[in-house]
């Protein structure tokens, strides 16, 4: 059997001056005062006879697809590879800088992480892998009360030739990287950070977090006040509290971070152990694209949104509302966007995701339908465009369908999500490339 080798790095990305930071930009000032943990970048680079590939992990919102796309493109050519074979995926933190506007912080980290990929070659050596699965105790559906969440962790376990020891875990977990709320101002990684810290303690090895279809779910533990935060973010300039109340969020925010890392440490406990790496006789990295649709609302409807927005969630319009005449006007009443579904799939389990911010109920759907609990389909991957709704959760509207877009048109290109058929298509697509390859 032709053995596959693997290789490791990670590179310190934190930025080493008060930039902008991206996950809340209703909010009036977005300048970072701080750093509270460092940011990381994490590769993991493999070969099977001719074959490379590399898997990206970054403390990060998500840059746009076009920023992802050149950083993808310029770790293939070091490989060598095709663009398809790197695979990049973001954690969501709210508490990171913005790539699209700060450019030099944005090249500064591809430069990190072209050099981590250059390295993690160099430490490559025969691997086995296997999959496990936990319990997603940390993940609440934000949308309202008995809505689904993917109830799964995902785990992939790679060891050594002789299976003495893990090298790296890679751990796929379903919750919005966002327990530390608008009024924070410091850099950080989020829960992410912290569950990596305590998991590489625990097991002695390096942890690569990812994260999974999570675009409507809120992590179980937040400050007190995080639910008015959240919908205002808008506000948190105007907030008028105490430094006594300052220092009590705060302390809940860290007490926060905290449980969340612990309660993901308890859920791979009784799992890890028990997962037996094998040779690795199955591995590949590969993407199918598809084209979706998404509709220019008529002007009085966009007005309506624009005013549930401001009205419901402090978010101002304007500049969507001209965007959206301007698109009329010029008879523009669609727009499309081809959709990259890539996948990394290792023996009988795989990760496979899609820029957009997926909501949980289409990962569930797609493992269903594949009838493999080992297929995690996760958001964030290489890029992060708009929510993407299920059909049911399109037709109820509100921030994660309509709103956001009101604040993030300009970096997705789009004024309105895509389609409410988006989601059950992508579902056939990626159970159809799941099988085919």
């Amino acid at each position: 059997m032709d053995l596959t080798y693997m290789g490791y790095e990670e590179r310190i990305i934190t930025p080493k001056k008060p930039v902008q930071i991206a996950g809340y930009d209703a909010r009036i000032d977005n300048c970072s005062r701080g750093t509270m943990k460092d940011l990381k970048a994490q590769i993991l680079v493999g070969k099977r006879n001719e074959d490379r590939f590399c898997l990206v992990t970054i403390d990060s919102l998500g840059f746009t697809v076009g920023l992802t796309n050149v950083l993808r493109e310029r770790t293939a050519e070091i490989l060598p590879a095709k663009m398809e074979q790197v695979m990049v995926c973001f954690s969501h933190t709210h508490a990171a800088p913005n790539a699209a506007v700060e450019k030099d912080y944005y090249e500064s980290v591809c430069q990190s992480i072209l050099s981590g990929v250059k390295k993690a070659e160099e430490s490559m050596e025969p691997v086995y892998a296997g999959w496990g699965s936990g319990e997603n105790t940390v993940g609440i559906n934000r949308r309202g009360s008995g809505q689904p969440i993917d109830p799964r962790i995902g785990i992939l376990k790679i060891c050594g030739e002789r299976q003495e020891k893990t090298k790296v875990l890679i751990v796929r977990i379903t919750a919005h990287c966002n327990v530390l709320m608008p009024d924070n101002y410091l850099i950080s990684p989020d829960y992410f950070g912290e569950a990596r810290e305590v998991l590489e303690h625990r097991y002695g090895c390096k942890v690569m977090m990812v994260q999974g279809a999570s675009g409507d779910v809120r992590p179980r533990y937040r400050q007190e006040n995080a639910d008015f935060l959240e919908i205002h973010p808008a506000e948190v300039h105007f907030m008028d509290i105490s430094d006594q109340m300052k220092v009590r969020y705060t302390a809940q925010s860290q007490k926060a971070l905290k449980n969340m890392a612990d309660d993901i440490c308890k859920s791979l406990e009784p799992v890890i152990d028990k997962i037996n790496p094998k040779p690795i006789n199955r591995i590949s990295m590969f993407s199918v694209k598809s084209t979706f649709y998404a509709d220019v609302p008529e002007l009085n409807r966009a007005r309506q949104i624009a005013s549930e927005a401001w009205e419901q969630g402090k978010i101002d319009g304007t500049g969507w509302l001209l965007e959206v005449e301007r698109l009329l006007n010029n008879h523009e009443t669609r727009q499309s966007a081809e959709i990259e579904l890539q996948f990394f799939t290792v023996n009988d389990g795989c990760l496979c995701g899609v820029p957009s911010e997926v909501m949980s109920d289409i990962a569930v759907e797609i493992w269903k339908k594949t009838s493999n609990p080992m297929v995690f389909f996760n958001g964030y991957t290489n890029g992060c465009t708009s929510y993407l709704p299920t059909a049911a959760e399109y037709d109820r509207g509100g921030y994660e369908v309509l709103w956001s877009n009101l604040l993030y048109y300009q970096y997705h290109g789009r004024v309105m999500p895509l389609n409410r058929d988006t989601a059950d298509r992508l579902a056939d697509e990626a159970v159809k490339a799941w099988k085919e390859y």
